[in-house]
């Protein structure tokens, strides 16, 4: 019995004895693959780490020629290195060694050419502008709408003055509804400098104002339909008050007290409905490219453009809450307000910028 115990004892020992040695194999066998493989390429590597670490100091003129015509050449071959470490045994430690490498080397090869010093010089120094102007057919149907839409405000609440009520809610307190008097309408235009918070006033009015420039922009996918819609709303507002202060003979004063923000908003809601159409008119007409390549062109001009507005919004917020509340008269009201549009005119259709090609 224990003659047969000894025997079993022996045959499994030798059986786990040879699966070990056969795993100490493996792992040596693949061991000098990975030695093997790193061995081969390792040159290469380091090669592309040096021009990478170059770059990435702000040092790439002190590279050579050949390193800067190598280096797509060498992101190209670390990244099939990389796919085939991961398709084998090779040790983990080269495996995240060529990750780090490869994530920094595209951001090298493949990432933007400006940084942020770059792209803000670029932007305001005629990029900006260009977009704009690449997208004039738009920005002329979206002024279109806009004016279609403050004529629309004004013949509704014209025939039917409860048609202010739904295109203008008032809140409580609001004098302006139709038939207040002169008095109460030339009150709510002027002797309003002494009102505290101006700031939190103004923070609200670009929360509402970014809002719906970028439910135009976003909506713009649905063949511009949405921002034609939202144009129209916004400007029928506008039609309705003009209504409202022409019946008292305030039109002048009510204009000159729109101007002074107006000028800047209503031109950001412009290229912000601009800006919509065109991604919408890139899909609906998208001529000799798919559809998706011609929307994503249009995006890209469109996303320029609308960066600009964000921009103009804050301007339009900081001088509603605060210059139109502090000029407490028609005519500096009306000379910030043309000042502004004069600047924004010149800038968008005359200054061209000293872009450099890259």
């Amino acid at each position: 019995m224990s003659t047969s115990l000894s025997r079993f004892g022996e045959t499994l020992g030798g059986l786990f004895s040879r699966k070990q040695g056969e795993a100490i194999a493996a792992a040596e066998v693949a061991s000098l693959r990975s030695d093997r493989f790193r061995q081969e390429r390792e040159g290469d590597w380091r090669r592309l780490d040096h021009i990478v670490r170059r770059i990435e100091a702000g040092r790439i003129r002190s590279l050579s020629d050949d390193d800067l015509a190598a280096l797509p050449a060498l992101y190209r071959m670390l990244v099939s290195s990389l796919s085939v470490a991961r398709e084998t045994t090779l040790d983990a430690a080269t495996l995240r060694y060529l990750e780090g490498l490869a994530q920094r080397a595209w951001f090298v090869v493949h990432g933007p050419e400006l940084g942020f010093r770059g792209w803000f010089r670029r932007f305001f120094a005629g990029g900006w502008s260009a977009a704009v102007r690449a997208i004039g057919p738009d920005i002329a149907i979206a002024l279109v709408v806009m004016i279609s839409g403050a004529l629309i405000g004004w013949v509704l609440v014209s025939n039917n003055p409860d048609w202010f009520y739904t295109l203008m809610p008032p809140e409580p307190g609001d004098t302006r509804v139709p038939g207040a008097s002169r008095a109460a309408l030339y009150a709510s235009l002027f002797g309003q400098s002494h009102q505290e918070n101006l700031s939190i006033f103004a923070a609200q009015l670009f929360s509402h104002n970014a809002g719906i420039s970028i439910m135009c922009f976003a909506l713009g996918f649905a063949f511009g339909v949405p921002p034609i819609l939202l144009l129209v709303q916004n400007t029928t507002e506008v039609g309705a008050l003009l209504w409202l202060y022409h019946g008292q003979g305030l039109t002048l004063e009510l204009i000159g007290w729109l101007s002074v923000h107006g000028t800047t908003e209503l031109f950001a809601l412009l290229l912000a409905g601009g800006a919509g159409i065109h991604i919408g008119r890139a899909m609906a007409f998208p001529g000799t490219c798919a559809m998706l390549d011609a929307a994503a062109a249009a995006g890209r001009r469109a996303a320029t453009v609308m960066t600009g507005v964000v921009l103009m919004l804050v301007v339009a917020a900081l001088l509603e809450g605060f210059a139109r509340q502090l000029l407490d008269a028609t005519a500096p009201r009306l000379t910030v307000g043309i000042g502004m549009l004069i600047w924004w005119l010149t800038y968008f259709y005359v200054y061209r910028g000293r872009m450099r090609a890259r």
